[in-house]
């Protein structure tokens, strides 16, 4: 459980242009994922590239787009699939995590290269979050509509030499996925258990990794988007409810980070240049928002 922490109060920093907002139908996943809603967009997949820019995810309607540190949105892809994360490779190579298209390359051109489709007695499931460690892996999470009566999501890691492995296939509803700053150690969102689970990066030659429950959330549907930041802070997008968390890295709470309006908290990222600023995403009003956290740090 969270212990009492101080209570942030997230400012707004910019949210999609009217001009960019879907009219249409909604498309099968806002359909399936929430049905009787005219969904304009579900904004998730939040990060930073290199220049500050902030990239976001349109899951329903294949967009991913591109925030400038001034709030200005651009569309950088557009394509039919249901991208639910995309992170800029080590080669440059835009990739994508599909939920219906599995782990995608995408080009200027919207080209769409498939990279891997799970394996082959194991296609995924719908894939929901990425991250990269310094080393070149890249960690995903592979979610389908799994929960607490079935605990069958998956974690995957792709090394750098191609090679998928299937690491973990007990999670209920595996979500953001994010390593600690010197890349030792992973966390995931274990959504419809409320937890954040976490396990060593320097994986085993055999068998599965050892797991542990570094953190149990209330509220909510659960975690959805992790970062972290160079203090080793980790901040936690608590779904459908309108905050996020930051916590220590013994998991020890710095605040709690209340959006002023929005339930649908779908993940965050701390600003590279500034890593006490955090953003997080609401999905409900396609909104961003910016919050200072206090630096609870001991000074040395």
């Amino acid at each position: 459980m969270i212990r009492s922490a101080p209570v942030v109060m997230a400012e707004p920093f910019t949210t999609l242009p009217v001009a960019l907002r879907h009219r249409g139908e909604p498309s099968r996943w806002a359909r399936m994922t929430r049905p009787g809603h005219s969904m304009h967009s579900f904004l998730d997949g939040s990060f930073f590239d290199s220049e500050d820019h902030l990239w976001v995810s349109d899951v329903p309607y294949g967009r991913v787009f591109r925030v400038t540190p001034t709030g200005q949105w651009q569309v950088m892809h557009h394509y039919d699939g249901e991208p639910h994360a995309m992170r800029i490779a080590p080669d440059g190579r835009h990739i994508i995590a599909d939920y219906s298209g599995g782990l995608v390359a995408i080009g200027d051109d919207n080209s769409i290269a498939s990279l891997h489709r799970g394996l082959p007695e194991q296609p995924f499931l719908g894939l929901s979050d990425m991250a990269y460690t310094a080393d070149g892996t890249l960690w995903l999470t592979d979610s389908g509509r799994t929960s607490l009566s079935d605990r069958s999501g998956r974690v995957y890691c792709l090394k750098p030499d191609g090679t998928l492995h299937l690491l973990l296939d007990c999670v209920p509803y595996p979500n953001g996925i994010a390593p600690t700053p010197d890349g030792t150690q992973i966390y995931v969102a274990a959504t419809r258990a409320n937890q954040i689970w976490r396990f060593a990066a320097d994986l085993p030659e055999n068998g599965t990794p050892m797991v542990g429950t570094f953190l149990q959330l209330s509220g909510g549907l659960g975690p959805d988007g992790l970062a972290s930041n160079e203090y080793g802070w980790l901040a936690v997008a608590q779904a459908q409810a309108g905050r996020a968390y930051v916590f220590t890295a013994l998991g020890d709470a710095i605040a709690e980070v209340r959006l002023p309006r929005g339930l649908w908290t779908t993940c965050v990222a701390f600003h590279p240049v500034r890593p006490e600023r955090l953003y997080i995403v609401d999905a409900q009003y396609g909104a961003v928002f910016t919050a200072d956290i206090p630096d609870q740090r001991t000074p040395t």
